[in-house]
């Protein structure tokens, strides 16, 4: 596709959201969610003839909405890259590439790190990261064509069966998928007490890495 340097001649495609995390030992922290360099992703308004932006495609162009396209109105992202403030000094950067599932997934870990038990500082990265992790799809989707399936809630086979029972009591439509396919997170942290470093990698997909120096 003569123009599009993410595509190539037999039509396969590259690149995709990432996110990294950062901390020093005097506590500068950076949380940062790279996203929307391929054009593929983005419809083109036959009338122009160009793309639209990679997020602003995510704006609807219906009237009266909370997202309708309006001039000077920055369109609802999925992007989140987020940290976290103890007695308003940051202690933790984190976030996961996903779509519409990254404040799900980085919801359930930042519940996970905050109600576990003091360890390591009171910060067990690790062990956050890979609990069993989920997500629903009962909301109109961002992307278009916007599917939404309401009700729905997709867990990890290592989720507790008495969990995924209780949730189809509920009314939900519970998908169990792979052991390991929910969440891409990572994550660094600081205690301010002891000045200990502390990071954590997804093991998910692989790709995901924690180094320190």
């Amino acid at each position: 596709m003569p123009g599009e340097p993410d595509v190539s001649a037999d039509g396969g495609t590259r690149g995709d959201t990432c996110h990294l995390d950062i901390v020093d030992r005097w506590g500068n922290m950076i949380a940062a969610t790279p996203s929307g360099g391929w054009l593929q992703s983005n419809p083109v308004v036959p009338e122009l003839g160009f793309p639209l932006g990679t997020r602003l495609q995510m704006t609807w162009l219906e009237e009266g909405l909370p997202n309708t396209l309006t001039p000077g109105r920055r369109p609802r992202t999925t992007l989140t890259p987020s940290m976290a403030l103890r007695d308003g000094v940051p202690v933790m950067a984190f976030g996961t590439p996903g779509g519409d599932q990254q404040d799900q997934w980085q919801l359930h870990f930042l519940l996970a790190v905050a109600l576990r038990e003091p360890v390591r500082g009171g910060l067990d990265l690790q062990g956050a990261i890979d609990a069993p992790n989920w997500h629903n799809d009962s909301f109109p989707g961002s992307f278009f064509p916007r599917g939404m399936r309401p009700g729905s809630v997709t867990v990890e086979s290592r989720t507790d069966p008495a969990v995924v029972e209780a949730l189809r009591r509920r009314g939900h439509q519970v998908t169990v998928g792979d052991d390991w396919s929910e969440g891409r997170l990572c994550a660094v942290a600081r205690d301010p007490a002891t000045g200990v470093l502390s990071a954590a990698a997804n093991p998910r997909g692989q790709q995901g890495y924690a180094v320190g120096r």
